[in-house]
């Protein structure tokens, strides 16, 4: 799934490894659940979902800054500009 829409952000895109490939860096710390997993673009933090119940992906970008992340589910390969709202 792509935008047509060119956004901006797409130049914080920077060559990443997950941080935490097993999963949410937060919710492993905090022994909390998540449900899909998404990955910063700019710095290779794993977050989980807006349908997680921490929230850990969006909080992580509103943060630092950092605005778009890419699904880490399998066989999902799009990527949200949480700034825009939009996919890129």
């Amino acid at each position: 799934m792509t935008s047509t829409h060119t956004d901006p952000h797409v130049a914080a895109i920077r060559p990443v490894a997950p941080r935490t490939p097993q999963g949410c860096e937060e919710c492993l710390r905090l022994g909390t659940p998540w449900l899909h997993l998404r990955l910063c673009l700019t710095c290779g933090h794993v977050g989980c979902c807006d349908s997680s119940p921490m929230r850990h992906a969006r909080a992580h970008a509103a943060g630092t800054g950092h605005p778009i992340v890419q699904s880490m589910e399998p066989g999902e390969n799009w990527r949200w500009c949480y700034v825009h709202q939009n996919f890129v």
